[in-house]
């Protein structure tokens, strides 16, 4: 059988960084890596020898041969896509698996947290990309999707989703978003053009669907590469046309739109013991800003996650950073101990959301989501919880007072602080690269959600299912305090258990 490689026939998503003025007088690429790129490019394919009309502030890059192996990109931060077809070639991008997506070998132990990881590398993702677009602002349609395959796919209201309300003040973006069972992710720009008709602008979003949303990092960078071209190079194809032929999904015969062609795995067959992995691409780290972000807001995220609570964040453009926030919001709920949260619905992420998202969301139970859209928070049966900026807050008067932090709650804030500055210091001192701040907050949260679902399993299934003041002090959490948090904890999971503190009685 031939293995196919994880790379277009016409082009590689792999990212060489802007050169280093000091490192100017380095001598060039060796001869045979040259021959080798310049053999697996496609003849015919040429580069545009100057900027598209009326542009300013960009240019494109050639090369001295025949063939291009660079597209159209802006000098700032140049993204360059080479062209290889050959699939053993050593600077093949190694695969990173996520748990959610790959089948679990046989014997794996959903008891230990993160399992299989040590055999990560033996598994294979599969490439799921189920369509790829192009969006524009039309100064007189507004956005329209310019662009996509396959021609035939349903993309109503991507043209939104992909190009966020306000993205005319900042100059790029990504966007994470849901279409019906799929995920997206899309890359904005905006660039200033000396034409009348555009109005001074011209503004474009690159994007993907896929039925998972953890492996469309790996496209980031394309993807960025890309929606410059095509400002730079408006209508020309051919590298989205080459991406989408080597990555498709085959998707089921009952349709070509998204609503009944969505794999039966995408839901019911996921690991929920596991994080869903993304990659982050903020230089600071996407934990680490969260952390520094919210403070020791996180406590209250944290039970709010945990009950499974709409949870709505706003935020002005620039939305990516944003669709981390709402990542790391689900990851607060994660429980690695087999049958805990079979029953209640899973906290899904929902990623940028606008109004043309209101009708999908009158039927969630559970999701976190943000959106620019000020609107949204007078629409206050859509949530339960509403951030805006570090303010969290919740109209839902038997939620009130899971906002305000208790002693229990900065003592475990203090731990976790405690624990990032030792990861930290063993990074700096001892070199230490084998943890990272990711791996620390994901296990942080998953350990206190399985010492407090342990401990009330236990009591359940003893012979007297009382939850004493002790116990509740043993899973982390304030007796007097979380009192209400834990009522709710009940009814969510249905655990059946009294909870008795100072001799009241609350089954």
């Amino acid at each position: 059988m031939v293995e196919q490689s994880d790379r277009a026939p016409l082009l590689d998503w792999e990212e060489i960084p802007p050169p280093d003025p000091n490192q100017a007088s380095q001598p060039p690429p060796q001869e045979e890596d040259a021959a080798a790129e310049k053999s697996s490019q496609p003849a015919g394919r040429r580069t545009p020898t100057g900027a598209a009309a009326g542009t300013t502030g960009w240019s494109s890059t050639t090369t001295n041969t025949t063939d291009t192996i660079i597209t159209c990109s802006p000098t700032r931060s140049l993204t360059t896509v080479v062209a290889s077809g050959d699939a053993g070639s050593p600077r093949r991008p190694r695969t990173e698996l996520s748990c959610w997506d790959r089948p679990e070998p046989l014997g794996t132990d959903r008891s230990v947290p993160f399992p299989g990881l040590s055999v990560r590398d033996q598994w294979e993702e599969k490439d799921q990309i189920v369509a790829v677009f192009v969006v524009t602002f039309d100064t007189r349609s507004g956005n329209m999707v310019e662009w996509c395959l396959p021609h035939d796919i349903n993309l109503d209201g991507v043209e939104f989703k992909s190009m966020a309300s306000g993205s005319h003040r900042i100059t790029n973006d990504f966007i994470y978003f849901r279409k019906g069972c799929y995920f997206g992710l899309a890359c904005f720009a905006n660039m200033p053009v000396e034409s009348e008709l555009e109005r001074g602008a011209r503004m474009k979003s690159v994007g993907i669907l896929s039925p998972s949303y953890t492996l469309l990092y790996r496209y980031m960078h394309f993807l960025e590469n890309q929606v410059r071209h095509q400002l730079q190079c408006p209508g020309q194809y051919s590298p989205l046309e080459a991406f989408y032929e080597d990555k498709k999904a085959v998707l089921p015969p009952s349709g070509n739109g998204l609503v009944n062609a969505c794999p039966t795995w995408s839901v019911t067959t996921i690991n929920r013991c596991m994080h869903p992995e993304m990659k982050i691409t903020h230089p600071a780290g996407c934990m680490s800003q969260f952390i520094q972000f919210f403070g020791e807001q996180i406590m209250v995220l944290w039970k709010f996650a945990l009950l499974r609570k709409r949870v709505l964040i706003f935020s002005p453009p620039p939305v990516g950073v944003v669709c981390y926030r709402v990542y790391c919001c689900c990851c607060l709920a994660n429980v690695s101990l087999p049958g805990i949260g079979v029953s209640v619905p899973e906290l899904r992420p929902f990623f940028y959301i606008n109004i043309a998202d209101i009708t999908a969301l009158e039927t969630e139970m559970s999701y976190v989501a943000c959106t620019t859209e000020k609107i949204f928070e007078e629409k206050k049966e859509l949530y339960d919880v509403y951030i805006d900026n570090q303010n969290v807050k919740t109209h839902r008067s038997h939620l009130q007072p899971l906002l305000r932090l208790n002693a229990a709650d900065k003592e475990k804030y203090r731990k976790l602080s405690e624990q990032r500055q030792l990861l930290l210091y063993s990074q700096e001192v001892d070199e230490d690269c084998t943890s990272n701040e990711e791996d620390l907050f994901i296990l942080f949260f998953m350990e206190l959600n399985n010492r407090i679902f342990q401990t009330l399993s236990e009591v359940a299934g003893s012979t007297d299912p009382t939850l004493t003041a002790e116990h509740v002090r043993a899973m982390g959490l304030d007796p007097h305090a979380d009192r209400s948090f834990l009522v709710d904890l009940l009814e969510v999971y249905g655990i059946d258990v009294t909870l008795v503190i100072d001799n009241l009685c609350c089954p």
